[in-house]
């Protein structure tokens, strides 16, 4: 039988994305050891982000622990939200336990165990805690298309950068800012693109600077631009669509799901914490980020359920601040 490495902290903060790691600070700050967990790298879901992305909030909203986030440009790029959330790490101590999958979290009298695997030697770790905060966030359950093909090894739903598709014909799929920043990005890096959106328009949240450039593309045709246009199917060299003027078949050697993520919820539903079936939000005390199973506290987009465009950096890095006001048995600072 495998034998687990344990040990004892206050807090166990699950996920270190920009929101777990704002709740570490102001837990840490209050007085409370609460290392991080994280599957991957620190603010991992940043570091899947495209490479010469450009945030659409202000440095300042992104900001955590009263440390300045200073950029040189008028917004920050993922480059510098990187080495932003590495120094807040850094400057606070806080400890991120990286490349560690939390598997399961069980109760145990008044607190928790909380079981999770070195990925990287496969060694088991058992950490008791009084609390936890769960703030998985979402890009570990992207939405699924449900089509034949969607499993192939050229498809996608992760976008780093064009240079990959130059010279191919490549296919994005959706209509928000992450499928148009994609397009853009392979169209200049010497791909041929096809844009598929199921309505009718691009979505009216695209960034306002980035509008006319891809408005023009399309117009222009240098992106071909296939709305209304559900996928069907996909194979090795094509992507299959369906309008209402009939049925359409898109070359492509790679394609991109751009479709968004799902919350994940799975430690939530665990531990035993509702979740409303019309939305997806767990039960908690938005008050204090606490949820109906004492001690399991949310950080983060899981607050929004499904509906991820609820909840981003600039409001989920205030819940750990009320998250260590609660645990403190204080009123948090306004």
């Amino acid at each position: 039988m495998e034998q687990a490495v344990r040990e004892r902290v206050d807090v166990v903060v699950v996920g270190g994305g920009p929101c777990g790691l704002a709740a570490a600070v102001s837990l840490e700050r209050a007085g409370f050891g609460a290392p991080i967990i994280e599957r991957g790298s620190i603010v991992s879901g940043i570091a899947s982000y495209p490479t010469y992305m450009t945030f659409f909030s202000t440095a300042e909203k992104l900001g955590i622990g009263d440390i300045p986030f200073v950029v040189a440009g008028e917004k920050p790029t993922r480059r510098d939200a990187l080495a932003y959330y590495r120094a807040v790490a850094e400057h606070y101590g806080i400890r991120v336990r990286q490349y560690e999958n939390v598997e399961r979290i069980e109760r145990v009298g008044d607190g928790f165990v909380v079981h999770s695997r070195v990925v990287r030697s496969g060694e088991l770790v058992a950490t008791e805690a009084a609390a936890i905060v769960i703030a998985t966030g979402y890009f570990g359950r992207p939405n699924a298309l449900g089509v034949p093909g969607e499993d192939l090894p050229h498809v996608s739903h992760l976008f780093l950068e064009g240079h990959e598709g130059w010279g191919q014909d490549v296919v994005v799929v959706g209509g928000g800012n992450s499928a148009v920043d994609a397009a853009l990005d392979l169209y200049r890096s010497g791909s041929r693109v096809s844009l598929v959106h199921y309505r009718p328009a691009l979505k009216s949240t695209i960034k306002s600077w980035v509008l006319p450039d891809i408005a023009n593309r399309l117009a222009e045709g240098s992106i071909r631009g296939y709305f209304g246009s559900r996928v069907v199917r996909i194979t090795p060299d094509e992507v299959i669509v369906a309008s209402d003027a009939g049925e359409a078949r898109i070359p492509a050697q790679h394609v991109y799901l751009m479709l968004g993520y799902q919350p994940n919820s799975g430690l939530l539903t665990q531990l035993g914490v509702p979740l409303d079936e019309e939305t997806g939000v767990p039960a908690h005390d938005p008050a204090t980020m606490e949820t109906s199973v004492p001690g399991v506290f949310i950080a983060g987009v899981l607050a929004s359920g499904f509906d991820a465009n609820k909840t981003f950096i600039e409001n989920g890095r205030h819940h750990g601040g009320l998250i260590a006001a609660a645990l403190a048995g204080r009123t948090a600072p306004r």
